[in-house]
């Protein structure tokens, strides 16, 4: 059973312009990457993230500083199929607009790309031999779940629960649904990890773990852009 977010109850003050942006962003690389039929393979090899080209000496001479930049940055614009897009976009959608507005566009921009950034380089560093490129938006959106998660713990969520074939939405607080979905995140990785070759591909668990700590330990350093209460719950 997994449980699938819809809507918070926050009332935003400002329109969420930059998390607007990125959905599109997405939508539109998703687009060009079905455009490129069987030679999307190259896109991905080119601007996803392969481990080994981080950890192997030369491979990384061979890359050279933008070789190696470039793909972190990259590699969060880029999907393996619509659920992945979807998937990863509904996330944004319901949790980043109560965090661009609580900080503000440009402090929410630098905590998405800071937080894409740190869940890439904990992947890199837990799968040093992988061969497999990575890519999805999904270390990066990892952050703002770990911001919203510390600055709106009451804030509930209206979330689906798909039950066979039966579909209940409930009200979650967002301390107890991040919470459990950073527990799942962190157990799965440490089991994969035992078990994950490094030619083997697969959800990149500990990407997850390292964006949502990153995002986590900013929203706890970034002050608001106003001072108002934690949750302002709608009727």
């Amino acid at each position: 059973m997994i449980p699938i977010p819809l809507h918070d109850h926050i009332r935003r003050q400002t329109f969420w312009f930059f998390t607007l942006l990125i959905i599109v962003a997405n939508v539109l690389a998703f687009l060009f990457e079905i455009s490129l039929g069987q030679n999307v393979d190259r896109l991905v090899f080119y601007f996803g993230i392969i481990p080994i080209r981080y950890t192997n000496p030369h491979l990384v001479a061979q890359a050279g500083g933008p070789g190696l930049l470039l793909p972190i940055f990259t590699s969060m614009f880029l999907h393996g199929g619509w659920l992945h897009l979807l998937g990863n976009m509904l996330f944004l959608f319901v949790f980043g607009r109560s965090i661009e507005d609580r900080f503000g566009h440009w402090k929410f921009l630098l905590l998405y790309f800071l937080s894409g950034l740190g869940g890439a380089l904990t992947h890199i560093a837990l799968n040093a031999g992988s061969r497999t490129p990575t890519i999805g938006a999904s270390g990066a959106i990892a952050g703002v779940l770990g911001a919203y998660f510390i600055s709106y713990p009451a804030a509930r969520i209206t979330t689906l629960f798909p039950i066979f074939f039966f579909f209940w939405t409930i009200e979650v607080p967002a301390l107890l649904l991040l919470g459990y979905w950073f527990f799942i995140q962190f157990f799965t990785g440490f089991q994969m990890q035992a078990i994950q070759t490094a030619t083997r591909g697969g959800v990149a668990w500990w990407a997850h773990v390292g964006g949502f700590l990153v995002g986590l330990a900013l929203a706890a350093a970034f002050r608001p852009r106003r001072r108002r209460p934690v949750v302002e719950v709608l009727s």
